[in-house]
């Protein structure tokens, strides 16, 4: 017998309905099955749907699983976003004032409301590691040959979900990548990623810093990624690294910009704290109510 339990699709980093990451959230998620789960997300059809269940750790205010139609995620960070919104948006009424805590497959992750509107999440801890040298002749081939930025590492990062961070001359260099497919099949297949996220510095625009995009194979078939928010997260963690490696207190923000070459134009801001990046970006609700399962 199915039960009725509320569901709603979000737009995660826009403010702009159908210009971010579409997200399906199940808000009721108790009782279901991890094969109904499965089910659902294959059914959406979307990259993720999340199912919040109730916390296993008194500290958080509640528990997600991160589904993509084919397989469960420790951690993805629009989803987180998504998630968060939406509860809020039902009238959770989180433990913390300004925060919530979500445990999910890689521990807890602080979600803070900002008072300028919408929702940022504390980055993951990360393993970085530069791309071995073994892999480069294929991340080349993956490029098409568009030449990298000099004297940036490509970097693997891992937070539960692995990228492959990749610094290319400027956010148009980026923007012209035309990946190949093949080619980039075989660079996940050796290297463990998810997928290999390019970026570029914004030149010409001041109101961005840069441009990032989000490209992998699945299913045998080249995906890019509308908005991200691990490969920001991973992306952040990259800058850490380059810019204050010491992990001082330092203070600075900066905006991205993804989705371009796919008609839609997600923002993303990045604050440091102390040091750790927070991934933010606003979010709108596109459908409201329930689904029967």
């Amino acid at each position: 017998m199915s039960v009725k339990r509320r569901y709603k699709q979000v737009d995660v980093f826009t403010a702009q309905p159908l210009k971010g990451n579409p997200l399906a959230v199940i808000l009721e998620a108790e009782g279901l099955e991890d094969a109904q789960m499965q089910a659902i997300a294959r059914w959406t059809n979307l990259s993720e749907t999340t199912f919040v269940l109730p916390p296993t750790d008194p500290t958080a205010d509640y528990r997600v699983r991160i589904f993509t139609p084919d397989y469960e995620l420790p951690f993805a960070g629009h989803p987180t976003l998504g998630t968060a919104h939406a509860l809020l948006e039902s009238g959770w009424v989180p433990k913390t004032p300004g925060q919530l805590i979500q445990q999910c497959g890689v521990g807890l992750v602080p979600v803070n409301l900002l008072p300028e509107g919408g929702l940022a999440f504390g980055a993951p801890a990360a393993n970085i590691t530069a791309l071995s040298s073994q892999s480069h002749a294929l991340l080349e081939a993956t490029l098409n040959n568009i030449p990298r930025a000099s004297g940036f590492e490509a970097y693997i990062v891992d937070m539960g979900i692995r990228w492959l961070v990749v610094r290319m001359t400027s956010a148009e260099a980026c923007l012209q990548l035309n990946v190949d497919a093949t080619a980039l099949a075989k660079l996940q297949q050796q290297t463990q990623v998810n997928g290999i996220a390019p970026y570029g510095p914004c030149l010409n625009d001041p109101t961005l810093d840069y441009e990032l995009r989000a490209l992998f194979i699945e299913q045998s078939q080249l995906i890019e990624d509308p908005v991200t928010g691990s490969a920001n997260a991973c992306l952040a963690r990259v800058l850490t690294l380059l810019d204050f490696p010491d992990g001082g207190e330092t203070s600075r923000q900066y905006r991205v910009r993804q989705g371009t070459q796919r008609q839609r134009d997600g923002r993303v801001f990045v604050r440091y704290e102390q040091g750790q990046p927070w991934i933010g970006g606003e979010t709108c609700t596109l459908i409201d109510g329930t689904i029967a399962v």
